[in-house]
């Protein structure tokens, strides 16, 4: 693992505990909204990446509700399984194909296509992608394990070289994946996976971080209040200089001081 010094690069992201997820994705879609209309009225466009999973469900219900000109706004997601097809209901492009894309028509919506002959052709494809402009704004989940993307802790690197990458998913990643219920067994889940790397993700200027529920207790924990370590991949949320951090009260319940420094909103 790697190890950053905190008293160099540490710094206090805007944190908000709301009393449930409903709540919690509501204020977290009113953020992203007007991050977005920032960039479209400043810039003329919009470019955003998109995280997906059971901890987004109501940031993307909420947000495509938004009165904006999704014909600006350009969109990519965070990762996607090594060999699933996209219309494997536990593909991450058919979360946001039927979540997101059909909903709202954004301008373009670029795929990591996990079934492409050679993956790694594939992760610089979508890399260039990427770099081809500026990144407004990341939706950033953490994982029960504190990855961020599929940048597990045997994988993340903070001073990546790369944008996007080939990973091998470790135990408690694939796991995660079984009790959500994306799959139904751990055999069941790919191996391997396409993922923007932490050097990708921190190239965003915003990030929105949608982190309900009391099994990201831990990992919320370990991310606000422990080592600045790809340990926990999560902490890198301490080195972004505009995070927002949206939790409800379990995955808060963990943090031992007990929002002195977040606003709590009712």
């Amino acid at each position: 693992m790697t190890a950053i010094s905190s008293a160099s690069v540490q710094v206090e992201p805007s944190l908000f505990l709301y009393p449930d997820r409903d709540a919690l994705g509501r204020a977290a879609a009113r953020q992203s909204a007007e991050i977005i209309s920032r960039a479209l009225q400043t810039r003329g466009s919009a470019r955003i990446l998109v995280a997906t999973g059971n901890s987004q469900l109501s940031l993307i219900e909420h947000l495509t509700a938004a009165n904006l000109d999704w014909g600006r706004v350009d969109a990519f997601h965070l990762d996607e399984y090594i060999g699933i097809k996209a219309d494997h209901p536990a593909s991450f492009r058919h979360w946001i194909r039927t979540r997101f894309e059909e909903k709202v028509h954004p301008r373009s919506m670029h795929y990591l296509r996990g079934d492409a002959p050679d993956p790694d052709a594939e992760a610089r494809r979508y890399a260039s992608l990427l770099l081809a402009g500026p990144i407004d704004l990341a939706f950033v989940g953490i994982g029960e394990n504190g990855h961020i993307a599929f940048n597990d802790p045997h994988v993340a690197d903070f001073n990546d070289p790369l944008t996007v990458k080939r990973v091998v998913l470790d135990e408690a990643c694939r796991a995660q994946q079984v009790h959500e219920g994306h799959f139904p067994d751990d055999a069941s889940v790919p191996r391997e996976a396409l993922s923007v790397t932490c050097t990708g993700l921190m190239r965003a200027y915003h990030w929105v971080c949608s982190v309900p529920e009391a099994r990201k207790a831990n990992a919320v924990r370990a991310s606000l209040e422990g080592p600045l370590t790809t340990a926990c991949p999560g902490s890198l949320v301490r080195r972004h200089p505009c995070a927002f951090i949206y939790l409800d009260p379990e995955s808060a319940s963990k943090l031992t001081w007990r929002f002195p420094k977040a606003t709590v909103t009712r």
